[in-house]
Formats: structure tokens, sequence, C-alpha cells
């Protein structure tokens, strides 16, 4: 007979991570579909058209808005590098590479 291993316990369904930006909160999407997407935005390169494919895929469209509308205390607006930043943290989160850092 073949061995059987429930894995049930350990998956989780209905958990999206946040991510935390100063004051903004924004919920990561993390189900398996937009994962699968994902990687295939990242094949493309790490090129600002993937960061913006990839926040449209990871964020909610009212989310992409707010992140990229950010400005610090100063009022300058996020740098392309925080961008992409951001995605790399929001991946990372999502794969369990980041809990909570």
């Amino acid at each position: 007979m073949a061995k059987i291993v429930d894995i049930s316990e350990k998956l989780s369904f209905d958990e999206n991570p946040i991510l935390k930006i100063g004051d903004l909160e924004v919920e990561v999407n993390s189900d398996a579909e937009t994962m699968l997407k994902l990687m295939g935005t990242l094949d493309k390169g790490e090129n600002m058209s993937a960061v913006k494919e990839s926040m449209e895929l990871l964020f909610e469209k009212g989310a992409v808005e707010k992140i990229c509308s950010l400005k610090d205390k100063k009022g300058k607006k996020l740098s392309a590098g925080s961008l992409s930043k951001i995605v790399e943290t929001a991946i990372e989160l999502v794969v369990g590479n980041n809990e909570g850092e």
C-alpha cells in the first residue's frame, strides 16, 4: 500500500498577509493562482514593467495607487528602488521567507 501523508492542517486557504509601509497597511494577494501568474511575470526580468505587473497581481488596485503615491515626511516621492523592495518583500511574505521581519 502506498504511503499517505496528510498535510491538511499545514495549509492555509483564507489568510492573506498584511504588508505595513509607514501608516499604510495593504493586503497581499497570496492565493496559488496569483503566485503562478507572478512567476510568469518575474520570468520577464526585473524591469519596471515587471514590477508594475507584479504589483497589480500582489495588491488590489486601490492599494497600488496608495503605494505609488506614498511620500516621506519631507514630501519626497517613493523611489523606483523602494517600489522594487516593496514587491520583493511582499513576495517573501507570501512564500514564507519573511516571517514579519
